[in-house]
């Protein structure tokens, strides 16, 4: 019988990174994007008061190239960008361009008013306004101590 030297440090090291490669596959990014060779776009989420605004990253894309859904509590956000087509005779070329189908699916913490959501593009980055519902914005809570 062979005496083997546990090395305890070493087993958690490897759990370790197991862990974090379960976690990198369940990430909100993985997540939210279409299995099609695509990408997914940066997106931010900045909350008021009145509304709910959210940018998300799309450069060389054109407006009518984007399809925005809105529900009362998600926003589905779909395109797809398109590789120029070049012929070069000689040379190599290579790109770090994102090509292909997206489609980003964002939950909301509150629920929108979607009939009034207001969109603008400029500089390949998308902008929406989202407002929030009547009864998210005047909804109050009081908290007896007891």
């Amino acid at each position: 019988m062979a005496l083997v030297r546990w090395r305890p440090f070493h087993e958690i090291e490897g759990l370790q990174r197991e862990m974090n490669q379960l976690f990198d596959t369940l990430s909100p990014t993985r997540l939210n994007q279409v299995d099609l060779g695509g990408f997914a776009p940066a997106a931010e989420i900045h909350e008021t008061d009145e509304a709910i605004n959210l940018k998300l990253e799309v450069p060389g894309m054109k407006p009518e190239e984007i399809d925005i859904q809105v529900t009362a509590d998600s926003v589905s956000i779909s395109g797809e960008r398109k590789s120029e087509s070049r012929s070069e005779e000689d040379g190599v070329t290579r790109s770090e361009f994102h090509y292909g189908k997206f489609q980003r699916i964002i939950p909301l913490s509150t629920r929108v008013q979607n009939t009034q959501v207001k969109a603008e593009y400029k500089d390949g980055v998308l902008t929406l306004n989202l407002p929030k519902a009547e009864e998210e914005k005047n909804k109050v809570v009081k908290v007896k101590v007891g």
